[in-house]
């Protein structure tokens, strides 16, 4: 008998969907769920309306969150005594099965009536009645139960034989009128068969079976056509990406903690290679590896999704590197310039000021990004790879203060996420600077750190059996780096003129360049700029090594003005660090030596620089001018800082002239040489 029930179900949803489609995603996994199923006492046939959904409420230790749905069906209860119609599955000699829908029912020999003749000669047996219809499979029956018998999610029944016939009438398309009045029998075939009979239509699906699960890697029997790097749903709701592709199973890493997996679950293809959200309504957000919002501002409407993997552009859309990409840094603007479409390694020990050096390159786009020239403006994103939570908080409200967050993306797989999240957040990062690229505007995407990546990517490897190789590094992490890497280009403008330029950040060891991932990395990058710690315990912040870092390709982009004025410093400093060492042992010096220490110890003082505080490049001409032309060298040492200080403060408020015309022309001409080394020497003169 068919009832109407309220009824209410748990269901836990991936991150992954939140968004502006979750309730028709809750309401599909319903669905898909518990129509169909039989709970011991009955089945739901199906799902008439969900009518509350709860909020979500967070999963410890997963990130998965967990809905109740309360919500109307139509269930059915065999009853005993209850007339329904079947279909013959099998006979045997014992009687024969049918189904009445997903309830088994046998009916014994011995309640099978007497003017019902059985043949035992005929293979397989036949029962047939005096009109000669024969109860075969495939034949229609009317039954009556006799009893029904409840188990853990199934039901069957005995039942004996009320009628034989050919076909159910579909008493649904016959004429009636409301005055009818409708036998129960006639009631519940005409219900059944609306409910059965709305969609002949069937949805297919690949499955397959969890062998085993553990270290948030499952082994999966039964995906024969599933592609690499395809993703996958489990039945808890947990989605994987397939890696290995096996004879006989599929090694499938989990984007979710592997507790909620079981053994035996169902897991279902999707179809689809792991994509990710992009477009600029991801800018101001915070999102995890998989482009999921989780900032706490609600969903994010994007139009757009891209695989997360792409093949790097080839060689004839590409450009040679030609505009400036300014960094904000004295020490890195004038000494190790950097372009658009460049990728340029930040590499130093712990604790040494790299992600400063990244944070300060983006703060310094506000000047461009608050205008209105696209063709000026740099979309940061910044992909934060097994960081502490907190650090990721802090650089976020720093983001925000500083008003920087408008034109940014943060994307942040912590050190509490899962590694395949580690593995897949620099490409989820490098997808969303894609779609600027590809649409003619200019993004910057800061990878800190390219080390955690490889570690997790380490990890993975390791937990799917694949052979490790040096450091045991599988011998395709060189491959995992480069082609994320190779992904930044300047394209020329029949492709859109747009640009990515990646700041990669690798984590060394007591200072080792020459270890494995290290090396990788300098291979295939366009420069790197080496952060030393003894320089930054010493003070000089940052603490670039001017004789090991380099631009290979900056140089074409550096402002002209710029590489007029320091065009020697970086060899200058060299040899000052050279002669500096020396000098140590013995005090008789000559006046040249003397010279260039004393000179070298105010440029070193000079290019120090606070965090948070990045300068434009029309600002730090006249400093580093005023620093190479010699105007600094009677100035002491312990006052440089403070000159800095009072020197900018005067080109602002008296020489805004100068400054503007600095930054419009980009070229130093005699004139206006001539112009600014007159403004120096008389603003040094007042300050002595």
């Amino acid at each position: 008998m068919f009832f109407l029930y309220d009824l209410e179900r748990t269901i836990t949803l991936h991150p992954f969907y939140f968004g502006p489609h979750m309730r028709d995603y809750l309401i599909h996994k319903l669905l898909t769920d518990v129509e169909g199923t039989c709970t011991g006492r009955y089945y739901i046939i199906c799902v008439l309306d969900a009518y509350n959904i709860s909020m979500g409420k967070i999963l410890p230790g997963s990130g998965l969150a967990e809905f109740t749905i309360s919500y109307r069906a139509v269930v059915w209860r065999p009853f005993k005594g209850e007339t329904v119609d079947g279909v013959v599955t099998a006979v045997s000699k014992l009687g024969f099965f049918a189904n009445v829908g997903p309830l088994p029912v046998f009916v014994s020999t011995h309640l099978i009536p007497a003017d019902v003749k059985f043949d035992p000669t005929s293979n397989p047996p036949q029962f047939s009645d005096n009109e000669g219809q024969v109860i075969e499979k495939g034949a229609h029956v009317r039954l009556k139960l006799v009893g029904t018998r409840s188990d853990v999610g199934k039901m069957s029944a005995i039942g004996s034989i009320k009628e034989t016939r050919n076909a159910v009438p579909f008493v649904a398309n016959q004429v009636r009128t409301f005055a009818d009045k409708a036998s129960p029998t006639e009631v519940s075939s005409i219900l059944e068969q609306r409910i059965r009979g709305v969609s002949e239509t069937a949805s297919l699906a690949e499955t397959g079976r969890v062998l085993s699960v553990g270290d948030g890697i499952a082994r999966v029997h039964g995906l024969a056509n599933v592609q690499a790097e395809e993703l996958v749903e489990f039945a808890s709701g947990v989605k994987g990406m397939c890696l290995n592709l096996e004879a006989g199973q599929v090694g499938v890493v989990l984007f979710g903690s592997d507790r909620l997996v079981r053994e035996g679950e169902t897991v279902k293809r999707t179809g689809e290679i792991v994509d990710v959200p992009v477009g600029p309504e991801l800018l101001g957000r915070v999102v995890d590896g998989l482009g999921a919002p989780i900032d706490g501002k609600g969903p994010v409407a994007t139009k757009e999704r891209r695989r997360a993997q792409l093949k790097a552009p080839g060689i004839l859309p590409r450009q040679s590197v030609r505009e400036p990409m300014q960094t904000g840094l004295k020490s890195v603007d004038a000494m190790v310039p950097i372009g658009r479409g460049q990728r340029e390694l930040i590499i130093g020990d712990r604790q040494t000021g790299k992600t400063a050096v990244a944070l300060d390159t983006i703060l310094n786009q506000k000047r461009w990004n608050s205008g209105s020239d696209e063709t000026k403006k740099l979309y940061c994103i910044y992909v934060a790879v097994g960081q502490k939570r907190s650090t990721v908080a802090q650089l976020v409200k720093t983001l925000e203060e500083s008003d920087s967050l408008k034109y940014s993306i943060v994307v942040a797989a912590t050190a509490s996420e899962a590694a395949p999240l580690q593995y897949i957040a620099p490409f989820t990062g490098c997808a969303m600077g894609e779609w600027f690229r590809d649409n003619g505007k200019h993004a910057l995407v800061i990878y800190d750190d390219l080390s955690k990546q490889a570690v997790a990517y380490r990890q993975m490897s390791l937990l799917l059996r694949r052979p490790p190789g040096r450091e045991a590094y599988p011998g395709d992490v060189f491959y995992l780096h480069s082609r994320l890497l190779e992904r930044a280009a300047k394209l020329n403008k029949s492709f859109g003129g747009g640009s990515l330029t990646a700041l990669p950040v690798i984590e060394t060891q007591g200072g080792d360049v020459s270890a494995y991932i290290p090396t990788n990395v300098i291979s295939i990058t366009d420069g790197q700029i080496f952060l030393e710690s003894e320089l930054f315990f010493k003070g000089i912040r940052p603490a670039i090594n001017v004789g090991l870092s380099v631009s290979r390709v900056g140089s074409a982009a550096q402002v002209k003005a710029m590489k007029q004025v320091a065009g020697s410093l970086k060899l200058f400093l060299a040899q000052y660090r050279e002669v500096a060492a020396f000098a140590q042992f013995g005090s008789d010096l000559d006046a040249s030596t003397k010279s260039t220490l004393a000179r070298g110890e105010r440029l070193t003082e000079l290019l120090k620089q606070p965090q948070y505080t990045p300068m434009g490049v029309e600002e730090q001409i006249p400093l580093i001018f005023a620093g190479v032309k010699g105007h600094l060298d009677k100035v002491p040492v312990n006052k440089i800082q403070t000159f800095e200080k009072d020197f900018l403060a005067h080109l602002r408020n008296s020489e805004s002239a100068l400054l503007e015309e600095i930054k419009t022309k980009g070229v130093l001409s005699k004139e206006l040489e001539g112009k600014l080394a007159g403004v120096v020497s008389t603003f040094v003169k007042s300050f002595l």
